[in-house]
């Protein structure tokens, strides 16, 4: 296979996004100041071995955590996960225009992205939509692109509200992004335990919710990231707090989804129950071949290794595979399946991994990254994945 180009996202300075002076006495996410990283990080893959060799960096951009791709490739977009940004209480959503592969990507516009602390984006299918999950006060948004590239003010920002009448779990978006038939987005909230299904209307750029309007987890599942089987008909999501994996049968005729099963993260020999002050799930994605999917463990600092079965999605965990690194707040998959490169937040490290196409293990790989506070990593084939 010809070399990829590979992006990743990365947290520069934690302050704006925690709300406060970030000091290893007060740090946050085990962040104790700027970390050091430029901004965003463009790579190339050696896909015979899985090296990756920096070829630009994109800097003076605050906290890109998440990136996304348009349809076309022709655009990058970026989160800037902050609590307020340019004047504005909310944070903003950046993007680039592409070149040749000798090029670094040229930035275009920076606009409000619909509220604070913005972690979650991705594109409509038809690329003229940008969908934000704001994590710190549960708004997703919806921002039309113009054909040149650049980002419109919010043509829609739906909130979601406490379901605690206590008060003692607070609605948190996570994410929002297509089904792969693209007939419905999907969004995520760590705080009500739904993932909830919108319709675009894409005369408004304004989304509808879908009856039913959302599908649950079961109670306390927290779910964070959602991955597809590539068949369509099953959705996995991880459970942030509860460390788990939830398995959905998905209907992407009628946008409805039932919970079939849910599994832990990790293997019985870890003893007790961990905190989600102590671990939580970060990462969700699904092999090309249908056959595993994967999850990211912070704090146990492993990546789970579920074999799925073939004819219900069922899952059965494999192994927990040890990252290199601490924080793995990210991880994904390269477009052949061959390797998993793991992001190790507060390691300043990529660490790749070679996949066994039988069993789905994990074998680490000499080829590590470095790359200060890695949050996201994105390949330029397939970037406008669900995970």
């Amino acid at each position: 296979m010809p070399p990829q180009l590979v992006y990743v996202g990365s947290y520069t300075d934690p302050s704006p996004q925690a709300g406060y002076a970030v000091t290893a006495a007060r740090p946050v996410m085990g962040m104790t100041g700027p970390t050091g990283s430029e901004g965003i990080y463009v790579l190339e893959q050696d896909s015979s071995n899985g090296a990756l060799t920096l070829l630009h960096t994109v800097a003076d951009i605050l906290n890109p955590s998440f990136l996304a791709l348009d349809p076309r490739g022709r655009f990058l977009f970026a989160v800037n996960e902050a609590r307020e940004s340019d004047g504005v209480g909310m944070g903003a959503v950046s993007s680039f225009a592409l070149g040749e592969r000798t090029q670094s990507p040229r930035f275009l516009s920076r606009v409000p992205s619909g509220g604070s602390n913005p972690c979650h984006l991705s594109v409509s299918p038809d690329g003229k939509f940008l969908f934000v999950a704001n994590h710190e006060d549960a708004r997703v948004a919806v921002l039309p692109i113009a054909e040149d590239g650049r980002l419109a003010p919010a043509t829609d920002i739906l909130q979601d509200e406490s379901l605690d009448p206590a008060g003692a779990r607070r609605p948190h978006a996570h994410f929002i992004a297509p089904d792969p038939a693209g007939g419905f987005i999907l969004a995520t909230d760590t705080g009500t335990d739904r993932i909830s299904l919108y319709r675009l209307d894409t005369a408004s750029g304004r989304l509808v919710p879908h009856h039913p309007p959302w599908g649950e987890t079961h109670p306390g599942g927290s779910p964070r990231h959602l991955a597809f089987h590539p068949s369509g008909r099953t959705l996995y999501a991880n459970g942030e707090a509860d460390l788990t994996l939830s398995v959905f049968d998905y209907d992407a005729e009628r946008g409805t989804l039932a919970q079939r099963q849910r599994a832990s993260t990790l293997t019985p020999d870890v003893g007790g129950r961990p905190s989600a002050a102590q671990f939580s799930t970060a990462q969700i994605a699904a092999h090309p071949n249908g056959r595993f999917v994967y999850v990211s463990n912070r704090g146990h600092d492993s990546i789970a290794i579920f074999r799925i079965a073939p004819d219900t999605g069922e899952v059965t965990l494999v192994a927990n595979e040890p990252t290199q690194g601490q924080t793995p707040r990210n991880f994904a998959i390269d477009p052949a399946g061959r390797f998993l490169y793991a992001a190790n937040q507060n390691s300043a490290s990529i660490v790749c991994f070679r996949i066994d196409q039988e069993t789905g293990l994990l074998a680490p790989t000499p080829q590590r990254a470095h790359v200060p506070a890695p949050t996201c990593i994105m390949f330029a084939a397939g970037g406008s994945s669900l995970a």
